[in-house]
């Protein structure tokens, strides 16, 4: 039975998928910075089960990583938050298992919004040492994350697997999907935890909708 195959370990994180017709939570319940009263439509994804997602993908990539040491490259700025807990959660996991697991992060800059709008232009800034694992906070067509996978493919790693916190349904999707993700969430645009809007909401905990108001309250 040596030749025997294997079946893929299943995964901890079964994909969640929230529906176009998901009227979300009420803002009522939750605390938020008060400057933002009146720029969000509802809650979308509460911090607490952003946290519980994260650790969850945090257990399948070491799962699937087994002995191959880790070069996480985080994706700026909208990844930040959202890379820091997976590298806490995985660092954890790596201490408490039989085998550790040595990890380097990079950072990257992707920018490709203009306002709420994705845009043709996008720039690559930064990424001294780019190879295996890359955090991205959320995916809509996929065109910024291929673009960042052709570059990193010049430097040869071993292996690329690809984190993303959301996937965004939208009406022109390109059929890529990252490795790892968390939500797939409706074609809305979204703030908070890191995830911006010329540079605000980034201090919001919990993903929520921004309205009309609050788009023109901070448009550039």
């Amino acid at each position: 039975y040596a030749n025997k195959i294997r079946e893929r370990p299943q995964h901890f994180c079964d994909r969640l998928l929230i529906s176009d017709d998901w009227p979300g939570y009420s803002l009522d319940l939750f605390t938020y910075p008060q400057h933002y009263y009146g720029d969000l439509e509802y809650v979308l994804i509460p911090h607490g089960v952003i946290v519980d997602r994260t650790e969850c993908l945090a257990k399948d990539i070491m799962q699937d990583i087994g002995d191959n040491n880790i070069v996480v490259l985080c994706v700026l700025k909208g990844g930040y938050k959202f890379c820091a807990d997976l590298v806490e959660y995985i660092e954890t996991l790596s201490r408490n298992s039989e085998r550790s697991i040595s990890m380097k992060v990079d950072f990257v800059r992707l920018k490709s919004y203009h306002n709420d709008q994705s845009t043709q232009d996008m720039q690559i800034i930064g990424g001294e040492d780019l190879s295996k694992l890359t955090g991205k906070d959320i995916i809509g067509t996929g065109r910024t994350m291929k673009a960042l996978l052709n570059n990193i493919e010049k430097y040869k790693p071993k292996m690329i697997k690809v984190a993303s916190l959301l996937v965004k349904r939208t009406s022109q999707p390109d059929g890529y999907r990252p490795d790892y993700y968390g939500f797939e969430i409706p074609n809305v645009f979204v703030v908070g935890y890191a995830l911006e809007y010329n540079e605000h909401f980034r201090d919001l905990n919990h993903i929520c909708v921004i309205n009309d108001n609050g788009k023109g309250k901070y448009k550039v």
